[in-house]
């Protein structure tokens, strides 16, 4: 039986097929069209998408044959990737290279193949999408022009699954760099703030603070959404509100009511660090002595209008009547440069029954 020899660049090729990371994958429908639409163009009772690997032939789709793998040594793709784009065999008992071959001699037998290659970006032979038959048979140009169309897909298609695939390892080492890095600053302006003596110092601190803890949870949101620079609120402020409820004493609750409203990711980062900031001072000053309370942030978007409606509220002791009035006081200075950067209108309550941050900004 005559066995084809190896590819003369058989190092290369088989890197080449592994980059693909397609052998040994489930059937697919995608693939599973193609053989069939093959084997109905051509009039063959067999369609084979076919890889060549070291010591095996393996089918990722086929038509007619029932096997997902056969021995390199019956293998007659193995043949066609020694040979240029398109091999086609009217007659395999007539070819010298097919004619002791068990494959073609049995009955029925495989006496007719006609196979394009599937060729990797450095025009390596990786396999063929091959149509075959039992009976001696000839194509018509345009049967072979279809056949090496369909190769080409096929190869479009594993192109772009190895692009995804380094596209999604090249954004997991942006993301853990990305996280490394903000941990590292959050890490540092934590130490300054312990260090900080003035007052005005401590408040710029925790403003960064905020700042960067908000932009820590859209970039996980951004990250494990894959939407690109829009954000939906809904599901960036329920991320938000999953680190609070970790942190939250136990005599405080918290409510979400949000909207799924899509904004930009800069707008996301003003709205979670007001929401940031807030939560984190209503934790820390709005229930003394261990007074039972509750936190409430709402995200609506305006019936008929592009305008989003953000409420930040409390049900504790509100502000001192000195900081509410203060320009350094919470809702004076934090909301006032949010409200400026959404370009919203601001309004601030409090009372002694709680404190109320309220911003309508548009959506767009």
């Amino acid at each position: 039986m005559t066995i084809a020899p190896l590819h003369p660049l058989q190092k290369a090729r088989l890197s080449a097929l592994y980059s693909y990371e397609i052998l040994d994958t489930d059937r697919e429908k995608e693939f599973d069209e193609i053989v069939q639409l093959a084997a109905a163009l051509c009039g063959t009772a067999i369609s084979v998408v076919n890889f060549i690997d070291a010591d095996r032939q393996w089918f990722k789709a086929e038509t007619g044959l029932g096997v997902r793998q056969t021995p390199l040594e019956t293998s007659l793709c193995s043949h066609a990737i020694l040979e240029h784009e398109f091999m086609e065999i009217p007659d395999t008992l007539l070819d010298p290279r097919m004619a002791d071959n068990p494959l073609c001699l049995t009955d029925p037998g495989l006496r007719f193949y006609a196979g394009a290659l599937l060729l990797s970006d450095e025009g390596l032979p990786l396999g063929t999408l091959c149509v075959l038959d039992h009976k001696p048979m000839t194509l018509t140009p345009l049967q072979r022009d279809t056949l090496r169309v369909l190769a080409s897909q096929v190869m479009a298609r594993l192109g772009m699954r190895r692009a995804l695939a380094g596209e999604a390892l090249l954004r997991q080492e942006v993301d853990h760099r990305v996280k490394n890095s903000l941990q590292s600053l959050s890490s540092l302006v934590r130490l300054a703030s312990r260090d900080a003596v003035s007052d005005e110092t401590q408040k710029a601190l925790s403003t960064m603070q905020s700042r960067i803890n908000a932009v820590a949870k859209l970039h996980e949101e951004l990250y494990r959404t894959d939407a690109g620079p829009v954000i939906d609120l809904a599901k960036y402020v329920d991320n938000l509100s999953q680190h609070f409820r970790a942190i939250a004493p136990a005599n405080v609750s918290l409510v979400v009511d949000a909207d799924p409203i899509n904004v930009g990711s800069s707008k996301a980062v003003a709205v979670g660090t007001l929401i940031n900031e807030f939560v984190a001072n209503a934790f820390k000053h709005a229930f003394p002595g261990g007074q039972a309370g509750t936190v409430r942030i709402e995200v609506k978007k305006d019936a008929g209008l592009d305008e989003i409606r953000l409420k930040c509220s409390d049900d504790g002791v509100g502000l001192p009547v000195d900081m509410a009035k203060a320009a350094g006081g919470l809702g004076m200075q934090i909301a006032a440069v949010i409200s400026a950067e959404l370009q919203g209108e601001l309004d601030v309550t409090s009372t002694p029954n709680g404190l109320s941050i309220e911003m309508v900004f548009a959506s767009n």
